[in-house]
């Protein structure tokens, strides 16, 4: 059952100091440690959570030593970051500023002990930690499960993983199911370091403290929550690729999956959060929610742009209770190669397969493809072509049908493209693959970006609303935007247009994407992937 209500309506037990008694001592201390290229890359970690420290044996446990200071390619997290370390790190929750936030995140444990908070420093918040942990036990207590509390504009969530308690307060109007979701990805992003083998801490002395564990990674996990404004891979539980002419993209795959038929479990060669090519071992499946967590990982992580890295790792839609292992090696300042296995000792094997790996993709010109691809971005709005008067639509009688046949007529030209089209997301569901386009002029700035992809947040859980629906088309019209969402049993799409479009218009310009995108599904898409049964 999910208590919703106003958070006067709660009367919280009397806290008491046991909370912060002292704890007894631990022998995991600090885990974030990267194994590069050496003969350590044959220590051999175990499915413990405690045996992760022995990779980091030689490297102290401080920020700039662990590996995880990024370098930061996006403008907007490099000043959030820059924010976060000149003004909030001494927020607690008697600070204004601190309380003017419109989202907080917090990871805690079940006796309260701070472990993780996006604002301020997690030891000054002990007691509002505290607190939350008090309104948890209060409901459990009386054998319910809080999941959501109204507090004005604020909503408070709350997702309850084992000993691990996990909690946002957001006034940003998102809704219920997208903060959840975003919760279960930050608490995937500490399964990725830790594996949910950290449980067992727990069981062994109730007020472990873990944050010694993920000292270091908070760069990780705002990179991560920065994530939540512009990546629609968080909502839609799908991977995009970079766009490359497919005998470029099937000259990548082959070599990748020489790899794999090697020993590699997966081979993913990325740009930046695209996908250029991804191979997996036979009957070895990827979950897209698995990949958003790594590429975070490897992306934030600034080791690993520096040499090449072996690092034990957990997927947690993959196996959440055990590590395996990533090599991981940048070509250039865009493009990766990961290699997976679980081997421990197969660095240096992974190793020559880089190298031929790396031999192949500049004797074939993939690489200076690729940074092509780059500089010429995605698809455009103002280049979508005609619908052809006669011929098929977009696979077979997927095609979203006027009200009124009598009302069409030829799109107005409008700011963006045709129809006052301004950007689309196009979702395909076999493929577990999506295409955005780039933003257009009319949506130039990141708080109009930031706006729009909250839209289609909104839009995504009405459409898949299990209470109401699921719908298969919506069309809205507010002072912003038009949107119009269609949903199949092949892709979905969801268009933003000109808030003064023609509903008609708006129609027939979406059967167009849709066509426009099965005629480029080659250069767009990765065909040979393996489909996702999740």
């Amino acid at each position: 059952m999910s208590s919703e209500s106003h958070s006067d309506q709660f009367h919280l037990p009397t806290l008491t100091s046991s909370l912060f008694d002292p704890e007894e001592d631990s022998s995991i201390h600090d885990p974030n440690g990267v194994v590069h290229g050496s003969s350590s890359a044959h220590s051999q970690p175990s499915d413990d959570v405690s045996i992760r420290a022995h990779t980091a044996s030689s490297q102290p446990s401080t920020p700039s030593s662990s590996g995880y200071v990024a370098e930061i390619e996006d403008v907007a997290l490099q000043n959030e970051i820059q924010e976060l370390s000149i003004h909030g790190s001494d927020e607690d929750d008697a600070s204004i500023s601190w309380r003017k936030r419109k989202k907080h995140f917090f990871v805690l444990s079940h006796s309260g002990k701070p472990i993780y908070s996006r604002y301020g420093d997690e030891h000054k918040l002990a007691g509002f930690s505290a607190t939350l942990q008090a309104i948890i036990s209060f409901v459990e207590n009386g054998g319910d499960r809080v999941k959501l509390v109204r507090a004005g504009k604020h909503q408070v969530v709350f997702l309850v993983k084992g000993p691990i308690y996990l909690v946002c307060i957001s006034c940003t109007e998102e809704p219920y199911e997208s903060l959840v979701e975003q919760l279960e990805l930050i608490y995937g992003q500490m399964i990725v370091i830790l594996t949910k083998a950290v449980n067992k801490c727990f069981e062994k002395n109730p007020k472990f403290d873990m944050t010694p564990l993920l000292g270091g990674t908070d760069i990780v996990f705002s990179s991560l929550i920065h994530s939540f404004s512009w990546n629609p891979a968080t909502f839609l539980h799908a991977y995009t690729c970079l766009p490359l002419a497919y005998a470029t993209r099937q000259a990548a795959d082959a070599i990748l999956q020489d790899v794999a038929d090697s020993g590699v479990l997966f081979a993913i060669l990325m740009c930046r959060h695209k996908v250029i090519s991804l191979v997996g071992a036979q009957k070895a499946t990827l979950h897209p929610d698995d990949m958003l967590l790594l590429a975070n990982f490897v992306m934030s992580s600034e080791s690993f742009r520096t040499s090449e890295s072996f690092s034990p790792v957990c997927l947690p839609r993959y196996n959440s209770l055990a590590f395996m292992y990533a090599y991981i090696h940048y070509f250039d300042a865009d493009t990766y190669l990961m290699l997976l296995t679980t081997s421990s000792d197969a660095f240096y094997h992974l190793k020559d397969c880089r190298i031929h790996i790396e031999m192949v993709l500049l004797k074939s010109n993939v690489l200076s493809e690729v940074q092509r691809s780059l500089l010429d971005g995605g698809m455009r709005v103002e280049d979508l072509p005609p619908l052809p008067r006669f011929g098929s639509s977009q696979l077979g009688q997927n095609r979203l049908q006027l009200d009124s046949p009598d009302r069409l007529r030829e799109p107005n030209s409008g700011i963006g493209g045709d129809a006052g089209l301004w950007h689309f997301l196009y979702r395909s569901i076999y493929l577990d693959q999506y295409v955005s386009s780039e933003f257009s002029s009319p949506i130039n700035t990141p708080q109009q970006q930031k706006r729009l992809y909250r839209a289609y947040q909104k839009f995504f859980v009405s459409m898949h609303d299990k209470g109401i629906g699921p719908h298969k088309t919506q069309f809205r019209r507010d002072e912003n935007y038009v949107l119009l969402c269609w949903v199949t049993q092949d892709f979905e799409l969801y268009a933003a247009f000109d808030p003064l479009a023609d509903k008609a218009s708006a129609i027939k310009t979406c059967n167009r994407v849709c066509q426009w995108v099965k005629d480029v599904e080659n250069e767009i898409f990765l065909i040979g992937a393996t489909p996702y049964s999740w």
